[in-house]
């Protein structure tokens, strides 16, 4: 694995990370702004909200592996359409994995619809497609900065003949 290979995996875990920490915040914040509940069916279950949630942060994890890892330094750019694409496709995930863990633990696949129309309805799926959206582009910005540099960040004292 090449250098510009490890910054970018590394920057994409804590990437990864940082999206899952926003997306229980806005959670929260919607939540308590709204006076709802995340997942408004009772029959759901406990972990399917942790299933959705965590079925998103690991498709944008893997998108930010893709992006990163798989373009040189020389070619990295702020990729505004690559972001439009994850936002959307963690919404997808979000709102698919949630309908498929409601019919399997309800076991009625005619409901799986009603909930997925609600949740793509509600405030939960739009948060997490703006929240990718915005992460990915800080990432690929990140990426797009370091444009030109080699090897790991010097201190002061360790750049010789500046």
């Amino acid at each position: 694995m090449r250098d510009y290979q490890k910054y970018a995996t590394i920057l994409a875990v804590f990437t990864a990370v940082l999206y899952l920490a926003l997306v229980v915040a806005a959670f929260g914040l919607i939540s308590l702004a709204t006076n709802t509940d995340v997942i408004t069916q009772p029959d759901a279950g406990p972990l399917v909200g942790p299933g959705m949630t965590g079925t998103a942060v690991l498709l944008v994890f893997i998108l930010l592996l893709v992006l990163g890892v798989n373009t040189p330094p020389e070619r990295q750019r702020i990729a505004v359409g690559f972001a439009v694409g994850t936002g959307l496709a963690a919404v997808a995930a979000f709102v698919v994995a949630g309908a498929v863990l409601y019919a399997v633990g309800e076991g009625q696949s005619i409901n799986m619809l009603t909930f997925a129309s609600s949740m793509l309805l509600g405030p939960y799926a739009a948060a997490t497609g703006i929240l990718a959206f915005i992460v990915v582009l800080v990432y690929s910005w990140i990426l797009a900065a370091r444009v030109g540099e080699n090897g790991r960040p010097l201190w002061p004292w360790e750049r010789r003949g500046e």
